[in-house]
């Protein structure tokens, strides 16, 4: 059992996220308000029936409860709204850097403009004071198709000075593989964006080396997949490629058995450049906190270990050098009163 002290520890480190999906943030208290405003209590009663609905048999459920959850956000005052909720949450977390992904492409149905959304989402988070700096990053949803997506990229771009600092496809990778987007992912670095892809979650190893050779990706979406294929571990490694890993998010959708059996504990060992997220917490039910609680109590590592994940995620981010440097500073004073040995 983990000691109190290190769960202290952990829940006033600073920390950093970098695969978060604005929509599956929402605390569920926010939610709630939504579908009573939409008139869905026909379907959950109540706040505990909300919680059992976000119980899956595999990942392709997920995706179904996704689309029936996003169909309570349905007014760009929606979005203004779940921003600033998930942004106090995310304060009070101590997170203080996250690069939030959202989906414009799952509101078009609803008739909300990409650059009116993403107006509204910056809107509800200067709407909170506070420490936690968010960037946001383009989720261009593989499942309505590389026109789409396209569409939705030259939308975005005239709108990417508000903080859209990069692009990633999310959604049913095992039916849509990264092939499909490389002109879409060419014209996002055309136009200044960074790049990465949900990769290894929902399909195998091929998906992966499809978004590292075929889209060049700066950042891969999980790979938690990357195992299947000696010659991928390879080559993440020798280039140094970040995996956005989401253990308990993986466990949740089964892509995997049990945290234990998680690979993120042999990729850091193997030298990968990984970091923990919490991809979508309000469904999932973790923390970012949890996440690195069940990297040192289940997976047998130190809190040095935690430091070197926060490095990586550091390194790995897409702000400018002076954010990164104060990340830096303020994590390595932490370490410092806290007399955690070592600055980072």
């Amino acid at each position: 059992m983990i000691k109190d002290k290190i769960l202290n520890i952990l829940e006033r480190m600073p920390k950093i996220e970098l695969h978060l999906h604005l929509e599956g943030a929402i605390p569920l208290e926010a939610l709630w308000e939504l579908i009573i405003k939409y008139n869905g209590t026909g379907e959950v009663t109540s706040i505990e029936e909300l919680k059992k609905k976000f119980q899956y048999s595999d990942f392709p459920h997920f995706i179904e409860t996704w689309i029936w959850k996003n169909g309570f956000i349905r007014e760009y005052e929606d979005f203004t709204f779940i921003a600033s909720e998930v942004a106090r949450d995310l304060e009070k977390q101590n997170i203080r850097y996250a690069e939030m992904f959202y989906s414009p492409p799952d509101f078009k149905r609803q008739n909300l403009d990409s650059r009116k959304l993403t107006e509204s989402i910056v809107k509800g988070f200067t709407n909170v004071k506070g420490n936690t700096k968010i960037n946001l990053v383009i989720d261009l949803v593989r499942d309505f198709g590389a026109q789409n997506a396209m569409r939705t990229l030259l939308e975005i771009n005239e709108v990417k000075e508000m903080g859209v600092l990069g692009i990633t496809i999310g959604g049913s990778e095992h039916s849509f593989p990264p092939d499909l987007f490389k002109d879409v992912f060419e014209k996002a670095r055309e136009l200044g964006f960074k790049t990465s892809a949900h990769a290894g979650e929902a399909a195998g190893s091929e998906s992966i080396w499809g978004a590292v050779k075929v889209l060049k990706v700066d950042r891969i979406g999980h790979g938690t997949r990357a195992f299947e294929d000696k010659k991928l571990i390879d080559y993440l490694k020798e280039k140094q490629i970040p995996l956005e890993m989401c253990p308990l998010s993986n466990v949740r959708t089964a892509v995997v058995k049990s945290i234990e059996e998680h690979p993120v504990k042999d990729y850091y060992r193997k030298g990968l450049i990984v970091f923990l997220n919490t991809d979508d917490p309000k469904m999932f039910n973790n923390s970012l906190r949890e996440e690195y609680v069940m990297f040192v109590d289940k997976m047998c590592f130190g809190l040095d270990d935690v430091k070197v994940l926060m490095n990586n995620a550091i390194n790995s981010a897409w702000c400018n050098e002076n954010d990164k440097k104060a990340l830096r500073n303020e994590l390595n004073l932490y370490c410092i009163q806290n007399n955690l040995e070592g600055t980072i």
